[in-house]
């Protein structure tokens, strides 16, 4: 298996649990949040939706400078504009998985805010990264949608809420 396979594999796989978690937010709480520091739910999920596009943009790009990249997170109003935006993202990755190749991974990738650099990694590194923070967030998003009481499906196996655990 390539490594390109293998992050492909990876992608499809957690693009499973992504989108059943995404399904359950809960439209009529989009504005609450569990802290004022906390995102709120709407933010958090429209984040998880849109991770996936960033295997697009580290393989066409040679960085994200914050500074010169005013973020504007995709708004959604409802489930189905949640789920799109997320098909959407996932769709941009598999493309772009499918016509790389290895050593499209191999060049350095540099995340930064202007002269303050964050991070320079390999690409296949920066990849794994934005799957790592796919992760994360739908970790967050679960304990969100636990303190509304929504349940959780398993990620990797069986949660609390399912019957046969």
């Amino acid at each position: 298996m390539t490594f390109i396979e293998s992050l492909q594999a990876e992608l499809e796989k957690e693009a499973i649990t992504t989108r059943k978690m995404l399904a359950l937010v809960p439209v009529d709480k989009f504005e609450w949040q569990p802290h004022p520091k906390s995102m709120t739910l709407k933010r958090l999920a429209t984040h998880v939706a849109e991770l996936p596009s960033w295997v697009e943009m580290v393989l066409t790009t040679k960085e994200l400078d914050f500074a010169n990249n005013a973020y504007a997170p995709r708004v959604v109003d409802n489930t189905q504009d949640l789920l799109g935006y997320f098909d959407e993202s996932l769709e941009k990755a598999r493309k772009s998985l499918w016509k790389a190749m290895d050593a499209d991974l191999l060049p350095n990738w540099t995340l930064r805010n202007g002269e303050q650099v964050y991070s320079v990694d390999p690409k296949h590194d920066v990849i794994r990264m934005a799957y790592s923070q796919t992760i994360h967030h739908r970790a967050q998003l679960g304990v969100f949608l636990r303190l509304l009481d929504v349940p959780i499906p398993g990620s990797y196996g069986p949660s609390a809420d399912d019957h046969s655990f």
